[in-house]
Parts: C-alpha cells; sequence; structure tokens
C-alpha cells in the first residue's frame, strides 16, 4: 500500500471527525491487474491496469453520505470532498425515514498478507494461456477456443472514527476458458473458470487448467452428437459446480439482508422468505452457509468493508431457515449481529452486503450410491445461465450438459438443458447430499445501483432432488 495513499485515509478520518459527523470510515484501495486474451492460438490483446483511490462512508444528522477520490494527490483534495459530501446531507434529511442504528464493532488493528507461494506474472500467465489454448484447438471438432487468464495485486486499507486500521493484501489468480464446436449446423460451446485467492498455484497446482481445458474441449465436441432432452419434472442429481450456480442465486443472494428487507427491489430483487426466520424452508437434508474464512476461495477475507471480522455464519440448519447476511445496520433490524458481508467492488462505491462464498453443506453420500438408487433420472453438470424471479422463487438455470440416468446406470449425453423449479418444492424434495464438496470462483455477481461487480466463492457437494428438465432447442 502506498503510504501517501493510507495516510490521506487517515486524515480523511480525522478531518470528518473535527467536521461534526457521527461516524467515518475510509477505504485506500490500490490494484494493479493485468489480463491477456487469446483466441485460437493467437493472443488477441494484453490489458495492464493500475489503479488507486479512497473511498469514504460518513454518517451526519442520521443520514449516510458517499464520496471516492482516484488517484489523490493533495489533503486539499479529501478535504473538498469531505466537505460536499457534509453539505449533501442537508438536501436529504427532510426525507429521512429511520434513524441510523450501528452494531458496536470493536475497534481493530491489524495487517494481514494473504498467501502467494508462486507469483504471477505477465509472462509466466500469458505461457500457461497459450498451452491450454493449444489444449481446446486441437480437439476435433473445436472451432474456436479462448483462453482469458489474468491476476490482480490488491491492498486495502481500512480505517474508521471508532479506532480500526487494518491493512489487507492479497492477489487473485485466474483462468477463464471456453471451447466451441461446430458441425452441420450446430454448435456447443463449454466453458469452465479456474482460480483463486494466491498466485499461480490457484491454476496450475495438480495441472488444474490444463485437465479442464481437454474437458470442456472434449465435451463441446461430443456434444455434437448429443440428444436434447424431452420435457419432464423428474429426479435430479446436480454436480458441485452447477450447484454453486444454484446456491449462488436462490440461495446466496436472497439471504442477504438488504434484499430481505426490500432495500434491492428495484434492481436486483428481494427475498420469497421473509419475515421466515425459524421456519422451515427445506428438507433436513438442507444446510447451507456462508463462509469467508475459507482459504483459497475468491471470497477469503478476515475483515469486510466495515472493519467487521468474518466468520462463518449459518443461514440454513436442517431446513430451518436460521439467519441472514448482515451488515452492523440490518443487524439491529433483525437482533442479530454482523456477519462481515459488507462488500465494495472498489473505493469508488458505497459497501453492499454480498455473499463471501456460500455453500450447501456437504453430506454422507457416496456419489455412485446417489446414482445407483435412480431408476428414471438426469445427471445435470456444470453452471450456464440462470433466470430468476424478483424474490428468487421461481428460477430456471442451464447446465453445460446432462446425461440420462436409468436403473441406476448413467446413459445418453443430452445437450441444451435447462432445469426449473420453484425454491421451497426445490428444497423440500432434496433427499441426498454427496460426501464430495467443491468450492468454485465466481467472477461477476452483479448487485446495486450503480451496478456493482463481484468476486467471490459459491459451492456445495453433489446434491439429489427433484426439478423440471427440457431442452431448448
Amino acid at each position: 500500500m502506498d503510504s501517501i495513499l493510507q495516510n490521506l485515509a487517515e486524515k480523511a478520518v480525522s478531518y470528518a471527525q473535527s467536521s461534526g459527523v457521527q461516524y467515518c470510515d475510509a477505504r485506500a484501495e490500490q490494484q494493479e491487474r493485468k489480463s491477456v486474451l487469446i483466441e485460437n492460438k493467437q493472443i488477441d490483446h494484453v490489458k495492464t491496469n493500475d489503479d488507486m483511490g479512497i473511498g469514504i462512508r460518513i454518517v451526519k444528522d442520521e443520514v449516510w453520505s458517499f464520496c471516492s477520490i482516484t488517484n489523490p494527490q493533495s489533503f486539499d483534495q479529501i478535504k473538498n470532498a469531505v466537505d460536499n459530501s457534509i453539505k449533501s446531507v442537508a438536501s436529504r434529511i427532510k426525507n429521512k425515514k429511520n434513524k441510523i442504528d450501528l452494531y458496536p464493532n470493536v475497534a481493530t488493528k491489524a495487517k494481514i498478507d494473504f498467501p502467494v507461494l508462486k507469483k504471477p506474472e505477465l509472462d509466466k500467465i500469458i505461457k500457461i494461456g497459450l498451452e491450454c489454448n493449444e489444449i481446446i484447438s486441437n480437439m476435433p471438432k473445436i472451432t474456436k477456443s479462448v483462453t482469458n487468464p489474468w491476476y490482480t495485486v490488491n491492498s486495502k486499507y481500512f480505517v474508521s472514527s471508532e479506532g480500526s486500521e487494518i491493512l489487507q493484501n492479497h492477489t487473485d489468480t485466474v483462468m477463464d476458458m471456453v471451447a466451441t464446436a461446430h458441425e452441420s449446423g450446430l454448435t456447443q460451446s463449454v466453458n469452465i473458470t479456474e482460480g483463486g485467492r494466491g498466485g499461480l498455484e490457484q491454476i496450475i497446482s495438480d495441472k488444474k487448467v490444463f485437465e479442464s481445458a481437454k474437458e470442456i474441449a472434449s465435451k463441446a465436441s461430443h456434444l455434437l452428437d448429443a440428444k436434447p432432452a424431452k420435457g419432464e419434472e423428474a429426479t435430479v442429481i446436480m454436480n458441485p459446480d452447477f450447484v454453486s450456480l444454484l446456491t449462488h442465486e436462490i440461495l446466496g443472494h436472497p439471504s442477504e439482508a438488504d434484499r430481505v428487507l426490500g432495500k434491492e427491489m428495484a434492481w436486483a430483487g428481494g427475498a420469497w422468505w421473509k419475515g421466515k426466520i425459524g421456519t422451515r424452508i427445506g428438507s433436513e437434508d438442507l444446510n447451507v452457509f456462508d463462509d469467508p474464512t475459507i482459504k483459497d476461495s475468491l471470497g477469503w477475507y478476515h475483515f469486510d468493508d466495515e472493519g467487521v471480522e468474518t466468520k462463518k455464519t449459518s443461514l440454513v440448519e436442517n431446513g430451518i431457515l436460521t439467519n441472514h447476511m448482515q451488515n452492523r445496520e440490518t443487524a439491529q433490524a433483525f437482533n442479530s449481529k454482523p456477519t462481515g458481508n459488507m462488500r465494495a467492488t472498489n473505493y469508488r462505491f458505497m459497501p453492499l452486503i454480498r455473499m463471501a462464498c456460500t455453500c450447501i453443506g456437504n453430506g454422507n453420500w457416496n456419489v455412485d450410491e446417489m446414482i445407483k438408487e435412480v431408476k428414471h433420472g438426469y445427471l445435470i453438470s456444470n453452471m450456464k445461465i440462470p433466470s430468476i424471479d424478483m424474490k428468487r422463487y421461481n428460477w430456471s438455470i442451464s447446465c453445460q450438459y446432462a446425461q440420462r440416468i436409468e436403473n441406476g446406470e448413467i446413459t445418453d449425453l443430452l445437450r441444451d438443458v435447462i432445469v426449473m423449479g420453484t425454491a421451497p418444492r426445490f428444497f423440500e424434495s432434496i433427499d441426498a447430499c454427496g460426501n464430495d464438496f467443491t468450492v468454485r470462483p465466481i467472477t461477476n455477481c452483479g448487485k446495486g445501483d450503480p451496478m456493482q461487480s463481484m468476486i467471490m466463492g459459491n459451492g456445495g457437494p453433489t446434491v439429489r432432488g427433484t426439478a423440471t428438465i427440457r431442452s431448448v432447442n
């Protein structure tokens, strides 16, 4: 972290306090990002971006105000931004509805350096990206191969009027890959994202990206000969990659307390289970949690953007809704505690309640045994595109491929499959969770107005339940 930037954040908080605010915090952030796009064995472009700035939150006369400064050069810039932010409060006092009541937070002073075992560099990710691209391109029937390796080096310093001073330094390394096959007028694409919080080890350990490149290219090629599925309600067994997106959309987002309170309804929706804490919303096999302490996940951090220390939060226990993800303000409304989920994309934005690493808990089922019990059903594999209603009640999520299960055996490969259901009916139908467990990287979750894109983890085991399936073509 640039020491001048860090010092300006501290001065911003001190100046705001001297101006009579009730509360103030500042986030000084610095990021270096490098990425390369490779198509059909050729480098399309290389991007390098450096960004730094400060975001300042203020409570004055029971009203929130926020300002941000990109690459500040002097204290006068900070002072002017804080002054203007305080002045803007006056025009909004008449419209204030509720008193701002923040859950007490312990003042913390800490510095955390997240581990990086193999430092990422541009020439190294280019080499890996080209190798993966060649693997995809060399598969029969592949007409387009895309690999996009990237990494960010991040430093964030949080300082508050309550006395917290928290510096967190981390690196994220990710590879996005797409394989597209075409033959006789039919096109099939399969994609995957690999990576996590750390260095090159996040994509090359156990030859992860190279194996994934082979897998998506093979599946895209074979899907040209696959059959579409007939529409029906049936037993479905969802693999962990598909479960991670399902968890994200119909368990994670409606567990964000601001959505439950209706504060996101105008843009991103609410939650069908408003007022249902303590009631059953699924089978006894359904357990859900959010955990920012899962190492290597893109949702791994020690303190959120309110300076709240992170911990594992249980959201659903044996089918009973137990809690939501809370910030310091909603925790008071729900008579709960902050869960460490308040995060912003960067210093330019006010933080929102966001998932960190939301997962379905694993069970004790062997996956092969789960499949053997199914007389007729479908094995659903890998996330694709979600479509969810405003209250996260009705949902449909397409998968990258599926396979028919007949008498406990996996048979035909199926293409263009979409899985549909309603949240309560599907949750109630869950009768088995595997003893496997996987956390997948999510790199483009959108929320808020203005829109904030966030990275995080989602995951779970193989899950068995009942849903409607059909092919879109």
